[in-house]
């Protein structure tokens, strides 16, 4: 079995617990209006690779996942397109290296396509962009109803979950939003933590290198007082919601 990646990190500290290997999956079905990684979005492209030859690019890094408390994260792209290789890959890192396994997600996939690699998953980074339908469609070309429902099926299964909102002024930033955010993420049992992301342009010259259009242009990145007062609303709300569940 091959899988078809974008790029690998060897040194990852910011997407699960620890030093991380970071693999990128190519290919994704949303095309948010803020991604930084464009160029992970097409199927075709990228570099096809088998579990093996992934293994052999961890295994001189070992001593720093295991000694960090780290392991190994897949992202992408979208990683559960390409769900099997996935599963195939962490059930690899867990056998022949213990290693624990991170998925970072959007959570656009079908449940069933997903069971075999979330059962060799130990933590899901859930990147919840919009929690209202409608503005999700229009800022990532797709409806959210598979991904809150990937979110429940997570929670009842009860495995581990990061929570990823990205804050972007006049965009995700609504009180009314950030309120139905918190509320539905009160009504999860898995959430172990919430982080809220800053909205940032270091992707925009890919958007340039691609011929694309980036429609985001002018808007800011939020100030730490405008992120901490996003936080107070969507962990109110939560909390609230989780009181009352």
């Amino acid at each position: 079995m091959k899988g078809r990646i974008h790029s690998m990190e060897t040194f990852g500290t910011v997407d699960g617990p620890g030093i991380r290997f970071v693999l990128f999956m190519q290919g994704c079905a949303l095309q948010c209006r803020f991604c930084h990684n464009p160029d992970t979005w097409d199927t075709a492209t990228g570099r096809q690779v088998t579990v093996d030859e992934i293994l052999q690019e961890i295994e001189p890094y070992l001593p720093y996942y295991r000694g960090s408390g780290g392991g190994i994260t897949v992202t992408g792209g979208e990683p559960t397109l390409q769900a099997p290789f996935v599963a195939q890959l962490f059930k690899a890192c867990k056998e022949r290296f213990g290693l624990h396994t991170a998925l970072d997600s959007s959570g656009f996939c079908d449940t069933t396509n997903a069971s075999e690699l979330i059962d060799y998953t130990d933590l899901v980074l859930l990147d919840l962009k919009q929690i209202n339908k409608e503005k999700h469609e229009w800022l990532t070309t797709q409806p959210n109803d598979r991904i809150l429902t990937f979110a429940k099926w997570l929670s009842e299964r009860n495995k581990p979950a990061w929570i990823r909102h990205v804050l972007i002024p006049g965009i995700t930033d609504q009180p009314e939003d950030l309120i139905a955010l918190g509320e539905f993420m009160g009504q999860l049992a898995n959430v172990e933590k919430f982080e809220l992301l800053p909205y940032h342009r270091m992707g925009v010259y890919k958007w340039q290198q691609l011929g694309r259009v980036y429609e985001l242009e002018g808007v800011p990145t939020p100030s730490d007082r405008e992120v901490e007062r996003a936080r107070q609303i969507i962990e109110e709300a939560r909390k609230l919601a989780s009181y009352r569940s």
